[in-house]
């Protein structure tokens, strides 16, 4: 971690964290108001194929707001109808968007996953100078502070919540993400929350799909 931070110093590049997460109808649980005896009930449908992942980047910088940069794979219901999971060329895709929306070389942080670690990942960074990878160490989720925007969606807009079905719940993460995205302060803790930051954060927001 500090050789990936000394290394986007010395290039003037963005430190960018990545990491994906699945989400279903079945919503998290978290504390709520109800009637004194009566416990919050929430009714959802039963078992359900409807799913949605999300692959982001936490985009961190001195002297620039950080940005939230994310994008959206909706679970096929049939299989044999194509691949659910991120293949590594829509990885490459979101790190590009990134790297034209900052203008600036990045030097990637990520896990272990095997996509991360294709012959095509690894070809592509070899022939781009912009792009630095390295991997975070296994089972270290509390180094990624990407994990901190899940843990936001999980507490806010998702808690709690009876989804209609996949047009709902993808609805709803959006709605979450754009709110994160607005509040370069929450990116920003995310960041703290792993014990790293950085100095002099303009706050001004700016919205990157």
């Amino acid at each position: 971690m500090a050789a990936g931070g000394m290394t986007a110093a010395a290039l003037g590049a963005f430190l960018v964290f990545e990491d994906e997460a699945g989400f279903g109808m079945t919503p998290p649980r978290a504390r709520t108001r109800g009637r004194r005896g009566h416990t919050p009930v929430v009714r959802v449908r039963g078992r359900s194929w409807r799913r949605c992942s999300i692959a982001a980047l936490c985009c961190y910088r001195p002297g620039e707001p950080s940005r939230l940069i994310y994008r959206p794979r909706r679970h096929r219901k049939h299989r044999g109808t194509g691949r659910n999971s991120f293949a590594w060329t829509d990885y490459r895709d979101l790190i590009v968007r990134a790297h034209i929306q900052r203008k600036a070389p990045i030097v990637l942080i990520w896990d272990n996953l095997n996509t991360h670690r294709t012959a095509g990942m690894r070809r592509y960074a070899d022939e781009h100078d912009w792009l630095t990878i390295v991997h975070l160490p296994s089972y270290a989720p509390d180094l990624n502070p990407v994990e901190g925007v899940w843990s936001l969606l999980r507490r806010g807009p998702l808690a709690n919540v009876a989804f209609a079905d996949d047009d709902h719940l993808e609805r709803t993460l959006r709605r979450g993400l754009r709110h994160i995205q607005y509040r370069p302060d929450l990116i920003d803790g995310c960041l703290t929350g792993i014990g790293l930051g950085l100095t002099d954060h303009p706050t001004t927001a700016r919205r990157d799909q």
